[in-house]
């Protein structure tokens, strides 16, 4: 068994290399989304979102099945079983290859009847709207065959491989965008094809470099009755909670659609793509922690698995404030300097959705904590039911009350506060952890950082004119005083002697020695 010194190394290694990952991913995101958004056109934009959506729908499947996958692989890894890690990884393919089969009917079916006859698409884009969908079932279907690979990958905690990898799909996404804006067809049609190109070499290389350096991956499809029962189950009470997810994420843009048109499809995928860049700061850091919370449950070691459930949620939090705090202020800018083009709402939307993933950053831990224990069904039962309001409300809402488009992300924020409760009070007692301490050394550390962190800044922005100088000052302002506080409120002694003793150990290899 390996030591928590040890763990603890591999964490921050692995941390490390995702974000050299997504560093890299992030900038060419940035320009790439520009471009894209300049080469389709506001509407070809959110036409692209909404019709990509509709599959999207589907999702639920997939996400919850990988989520299954992942805590079955990391979860025989940590007991360290091979042949049960075999038999596992072969049930699995046999499950994911039924999924794309599913996938595809319902996709060819009552996916292509609602995207022909519910969605506001202007007639003369209805054809390229068609191919759009149509490609968004293949490359829906060649990431599910990818989907087991990359499970192994993250089972083994081999980030520096899924980094590597990662960098080369976005080299290909940037060689993409040159071929749309030069490549004299149909945009729209264009820019889906190519996804799909990208889309393969993905599966290619993962599943190559699994079958060469992971054994359980050279099996072929198996059947085991009660594993594959057992998996099904796992996944399928799993699926409440993502099929809520789909909902907040793809219904809330399919009503956006509905009832305001592909416009503001657009302002939202533009609030969430600068919100997707924020967001991979902290989940890169979980993505790291998440393994070692299962192969912790599975050595049995609650104690480390409840520290290490603390750090993840008050750092994760941490490094989102951090990116997140200045863009509160400081979005219109932003967005100009960045697009050009600004579609009405995507600064509001920007900001609610970052409140939103705010609150993310404290569920993922808990949730990654309640699938290493397995004791899934009450805890999907309360926590997805609660989410599936979302939909419902914002669509009474937007129908009978007529409130701007905004309200549906309004809604989300305020259910997601009630869901993060009910979490905590179902989780915390199957990994023995009691709710005070969560309390005492998460929930109130962040409270006042994020209370005391905005002050300053507030205070700049109000009393200075719009321009470079005050966007220069208001960041700056930020920056210094979330640092402030998360290192004097937000750590604890022990956490605040680990990141001075780091911070004199980077000093000194930087070769400022101290007297």
């Amino acid at each position: 068994m390996t030591s928590h010194a040890e763990n603890t190394k591999r964490i921050a290694k692995n941390t490390l290399m995702l974000y050299v990952r997504m560093l890299f991913s992030m900038l060419v995101s940035l320009y790439t989304s520009r471009v894209v958004l300049n080469t389709l056109g506001v509407e070809d934009y959110g036409i692209y979102n909404v019709v990509g959506g509709v599959i999207g729908l589907l999702g639920f499947l997939t996400t919850s099945l990988g989520a299954a996958t992942s805590r079955y692989l990391t979860f025989d890894l940590g007991k360290g079983d091979l042949v049960a890690l075999k038999k596992t990884f072969g049930n699995v393919l046999g499950i994911y290859l039924l999924l794309s089969l599913v996938i595809f009917i319902v996709g060819e079916t009552i996916g292509l009847w609602f995207m022909t006859t519910q969605l506001q698409i202007p007639v003369e884009r209805q054809y390229a709207a068609l191919w759009a969908y149509q490609f968004s079932i293949f490359s829906t279907i060649v990431g599910i065959i990818c989907s087991p690979y990359i499970s192994v990958i993250i089972a083994h905690e081999k980030m520096s491989v899924f980094a590597y990898i990662s960098i080369a799909d976005v080299v290909l996404r940037l060689l993409m965008v040159y071929l749309l804006v030069v490549i004299p067809y149909d945009k729209i049609i264009t820019y889906v094809i190519l996804l799909f190109i990208v889309q393969i070499f993905d599966v290619l290389v993962y599943g190559i470099y699994s079958v060469r350096h992971f054994e359980e991956s050279r099996v072929n499809i198996s059947y085991d009755k009660k594993l594959f029962k057992e998996i099904l189950v796992y996944s399928g009470w799993i699926m409440n909670g993502h099929l809520a997810i789909i909902g907040y994420t793809q219904g809330l843009n399919i009503l956006l659609n509905m009832f305001f048109g592909p416009v503001v499809n657009a302002a939202r995928g533009i609030a969430v793509t600068v919100n997707n860049v924020c967001s991979s700061f902290c989940s890169n850091f979980q993505m790291a922690c998440n393994p070692q919370l299962t192969k912790s449950y599975a050595q049995g070691d609650l104690v480390y698995m409840q520290s290490l459930l603390i750090r993840s949620s008050k750092f994760s939090f941490y490094i989102l404030f951090f990116f997140m705090l200045p863009l509160m202020f400081e979005a219109t800018p932003v967005l100009k300097i960045w697009l050009g083009i600004v579609p009405e709402y995507t600064v509001v939307f920007l900001r609610l959705i970052l409140c939103i993933s705010l609150m993310g950053t404290l569920s993922n831990p808990v949730i990654a904590a309640v699938h290493a224990t397995g004791n899934l069904k009450r805890f999907q039962l309360i926590e997805g039911t609660i989410l599936l309001l979302i939909v419902p409300v914002a669509y009474i809402l937007l129908k009978f009350f007529h409130v701007p488009p905004f309200s549906v992300f309004i809604v989300h924020l305020c259910v997601e506060l009630c869901a993060q409760f009910a979490r905590l009070k179902i989780v915390l007692p199957l990994i023995n952890m009691n709710l005070t301490i969560y309390y005492n050394q998460v929930i109130v550390p962040l409270l006042k950082v994020v209370i005391l962190s905005p002050i300053l800044p507030f205070c700049l922005y109000c009393f200075m004119n719009e321009g470079l100088l005050r966007f220069f000052v208001v960041c700056v302002a930020c920056v210094i005083s979330c640092s402030f506080f998360v290192y004097s409120l937000g750590c604890s002694l022990k956490e605040r002697e680990f990141i001075s003793l780091k911070t004199v150990s980077v000093l000194r290899g930087m070769g400022f020695n101290r007297n």
